[in-house]
């Protein structure tokens, strides 16, 4: 039986994903991290484990997720967040048809599905995934790397709130907003809110009668 690793700083997802796991009888070997080093780690020790990640919330770039899934061959890799950027998914769905892909937001059926595929050594697209395949996207969307949600805090940001305001005003945890404002920052390589301020004002997600009102 295969390692399963959750790469997902979510705390319910996880153990969610572990009482899955339990309910289809794959009650063995499963274990959590919080790190892309603790990540690393049990894939050097188990390279054909099954790896469920959460992209948004994990510390780990494009760059580096393709490179880890290249290094480690026979693992399998279960893409399963809230916002998966079409751009994103599209550029790994590409480079390598393995990847599985599931929405937190599916259906119960289409996670079962996805996990029962994985234990099974296949991989597993749902419904979003293979229309984001299939379909045409804009160019503009393609030039951002942020994902939908993490262009609406920019927003906020630019607008000069702060996180407590935007998880308050969003209905949103803090920790989520945080860690949408760190993946921000990383993806455009800007360090301050001003940084940030000039990228949304030049990618139009504000505009100046907006930012000066």
């Amino acid at each position: 039986m295969r390692l399963f690793i959750i790469a997902d700083n979510q705390y319910i997802t996880g153990e969610g994903i572990i009482s899955l796991l339990r309910q289809l009888a794959y009650s063995d070997k499963i274990i959590q991290v919080s790190s892309r080093s603790e990540l690393k780690e049990y894939l050097n020790a188990c390279p054909d484990a099954i790896v469920t990640l959460d992209y948004t919330l994990f510390d780990l770039s494009d760059v580096q997720l393709m490179n880890m899934k290249q290094r480690y061959p026979q693992s399998l890799w279960l893409l399963f967040s809230d916002d998966l950027s079409k751009p994103f998914l599209r550029q790994v769905l590409q480079s390598d048809q393995s990847y599985s892909v599931v929405m937190k937001n599916d259906s119960r059926e289409e996670i079962v599905s996805a996990f029962q595929n994985l234990i099974l050594g296949k991989p597993y697209l749902c419904e979003t995934a293979v229309h984001v395949l299939r379909e045409e996207v804009p160019t503009s969307v393609l030039d951002s790397p942020l994902t939908t949600s993490e262009r609406l805090v920019l927003h906020e940001i630019a607008m000069g709130k702060t996180t407590k305001e935007i998880a308050y005003e969003k209905n949103l945890s803090f920790h989520t907003v945080n860690t949408h404002r760190r993946n921000i920052f990383r993806k455009l390589d800007i360090n301050n809110v001003h940084e940030a301020t000039k990228y949304a004002l030049r990618a139009g997600l504000i505009d100046l009668e907006e930012y000066t009102i």
